[in-house]
């Protein structure tokens, strides 16, 4: 029993010192996974669909909604960035790559400073790049004691809720039939469906992390962060972000700093921009006999 105490000891201080050394610098790569259980169960009511269709359909979806990210950080900033990969020929089935990652949590770099509690953001959006820069969001996060094993480490649960950004297609649920608003029946012809009948925005999201006090940083994925360890999962319900790796004090150094490119605008003025311009393609649809339903294509 001593020997595992003396043990446990000495494994803390040795991370303790290793943390806390001027040229601190560590590595965490994360496995994202976004559930499209809810697409799929569209899809398979869909006469209009094949096999072949849907399985091409789910093969282009778990390319956009599974991704590795790299997390680089210090004892007070970090950079997160989508690793870097070649796609083959039509493999991006005519989307613009940049502009959906962005529409799915993604981006270029976002970068968190946890000392100043700020962070930035570079997103490309309708062909036009914005610099998203706002405080980090404080989450109340509640620590449970109950622990898990990632990758070697013991983690602990901590649960928190926020409010979900309106730029992050990953927050919307497709609302069920009977919960669509019914279109005023006064003029059948010139009536209009707003795109956000067909799906929901949740007040609120719970999120549950597992983070590990062996690496003391208050760092993690995305804009996740506060508290006493380093952030190994996470999950709201829809999106689970796992760390598969991590590398503490990696000889090759990593510069982590913001990003500068693009049009400097907050987070609230950003997602207002996406939800207008979403509504504006929904509205142009209309105009083109889609019964006001956007049209996004899949196919190569």
């Amino acid at each position: 029993m001593i020997d595992k105490i003396v043990l446990s000891t000495m494994f803390f201080l040795v991370s303790y010192f290793t943390l806390h050394a001027q040229d601190f610098q560590a590595t965490a790569v994360y496995a994202s996974k976004t559930s499209t259980a809810d697409i799929q169960s569209k899809m398979q009511g869909n006469k209009d669909i094949t096999p072949d269709m849907q399985k091409m359909i789910e093969d282009r979806m778990k390319a956009m909604f599974e991704k590795t990210y790299i997390l680089s950080f210090d004892k007070s900033a970090s950079v997160y960035k989508e690793e870097e990969k070649l796609d083959a020929p039509g493999q991006n089935g005519g989307f613009n790559v940049k502009m959906f990652s962005s529409m799915m949590g993604g981006g270029g770099t976002f970068y968190k400073n946890v000392k100043e509690k700020r962070y930035v953001v570079d997103k490309e959006f309708m062909g036009k790049e914005f610099l998203v820069k706002d405080s980090l969001p404080k989450l109340n996060w509640k620590l449970e004691n109950e622990t898990k094993q990632i990758g070697g480490y013991t983690c602990y649960k901590a649960t928190a809720t926020r409010q979900p950004s309106k730029s992050d297609l990953r927050n919307f649920r497709p609302k069920k039939d009977d919960d669509k608003k019914t279109p005023a029946k006064a003029n059948e012809k010139d009536k209009k469906t707003d795109f956000m009948d067909d799906v929901d925005l949740p007040k609120e999201i719970t999120i549950t992390a597992w983070y590990a006090l062996e690496i003391p940083a208050s760092q993690g994925p995305e804009n996740y962060w506060g508290l006493p360890g380093l952030i190994l999962e996470v999950n709201d319900g829809k999106t689970t972000i796992l760390c598969t790796k991590v590398v503490l004090n990696a000889k090759d150094k990593v510069e982590i700093k913001a990003p500068t490119n693009g049009e400097v605008i907050s987070q609230a003025k950003y997602d207002e921009t996406v939800m207008k311009k979403l509504k504006e393609l929904q509205e142009m649809n209309q105009g083109r006999g889609n019964d006001g339903k956007m049209q996004m294509r899949i196919g190569g």
